[in-house]
């Protein structure tokens, strides 16, 4: 089952006094500016791909780089328009443990695929074959870097970054075109009260941090025994950290919304991308060694930790308790 469905948090209303969080200004200030950048980013990135496929072509890894980086920064909101024809799968299929998006790229390129042709057809494709983590397959795994069949593999380049940049649109014009007015002023179908809007954001913000935490971090660390680096996130473009500290510096945002400017919530943020920042291990290359595994796991203790203060501290101001959280055990 996918990782955010089994991760997914649940915050229930409970009966207190509770402060009403605006929502305008999440909408207007944090959703709609990160969801327009990633829709400029990733035209930019298609046209880059038109002009020149390579993998060896500096305009396409810039913009590579710069629409990924837009990704992660909304990574976290998953929710309303990016769940509507599962458009954030389509962008970001990872965690993938059984290696589905190579297998899958790999049988694309075999038969040469006509599917590329057309981006209506291409986005029947498998989920694995398509956004970014399947883009990096296509330009950094010398897999496919190195290929006999080099057409194909240009127009599977052209074909990936279309439909990450049509999904990217949707996504926003779905947020453009009614679901941010919902979210906005709660008292409709969607979030009848401004405890349910609220309740959205901030499980898609303890989520978020979860998953960093989990996932970004959990999977390369592994056991002290047995780590797993190459589990890393985007490791063959050498992203691994840096979205560690582009999610957990999208999340601050988020968090200084939702907690009124708490300042212990800001503190425990400022303290984890700190370590993060310091950690100076782009790829996770280095948690085989016992001081390199510490820091990696101090760095995810940090982040368990602004969780904690979210659930102990924020959440009841806002008339929301945490509930059932499957990894939790509970």
């Amino acid at each position: 089952m996918r990782f955010f469905l089994i991760t997914m948090s649940l915050f229930l209303a409970i009966p207190v006094v509770a402060d009403t969080l605006d929502m305008k200004p999440i909408v207007e200030s944090h959703v709609l500016p990160r969801y327009q950048t990633l829709a400029d980013e990733t035209t930019e990135l298609a046209m880059a791909a038109d002009t020149d496929c390579s993998p060896e072509s500096p305009p396409l890894i810039q913009t590579y780089h710069d629409a990924f980086d837009a990704w992660v920064g909304v990574s976290h909101l998953r929710f309303g328009p990016s769940e509507q024809d599962d458009r954030a799968f389509a962008l970001a299929f990872w965690p993938d443990p059984r290696g589905s998006t190579p297998k899958s790229l790999a049988a694309l390129i075999e038969d040469e695929d006509p599917v590329v042709r057309h981006v209506q057809d291409f986005a029947a494709v498998s989920i694995a074959a398509r956004g970014f983590y399947a883009l990096e397959f296509l330009l950094f795994d010398p897999q496919f870097v190195v290929s006999q069949k080099e057409a194909y593999l240009c127009a599977l380049v052209k074909a990936v970054t279309r439909d990450i940049a049509l999904s990217s649109a949707a996504i926003l014009n779905g947020w453009r075109s009614g679901y941010g007015d919902l979210m906005a002023t709660p008292g409709n179908d969607t979030y009848r009260t401004p405890t349910e809007a609220a309740q959205q954001v901030f499980t898609a913000l303890s989520t978020g941090l979860e998953f960093t935490s989990q996932a970004r971090l959990g999977r390369p660390l592994g056991s002290f025994d047995r780590p797993r680096p190459n589990r890393a996130e985007a490791r063959r473009s050498e992203r691994s950290l840096r979205h560690v500290i582009l999610s957990l510096e999208a999340l601050r945002h988020l968090a200084t919304l939702v907690s009124l400017d708490d300042p212990a919530v800001a503190q425990a943020f400022d303290t984890a991308i700190k370590k993060a920042e310091g950690l100076d291990d782009p790829v996770f290359a280095r948690l085989a060694d016992p001081q390199g595994r510490f820091r990696v796991e101090v760095l995810q203790q940090s982040i368990d930790n602004i969780r904690e203060i979210l659930a102990v501290e924020v959440g009841p101001k806002l008339g929301i308790a945490a509930g059932f959280n499957s990894l939790d055990g509970d």
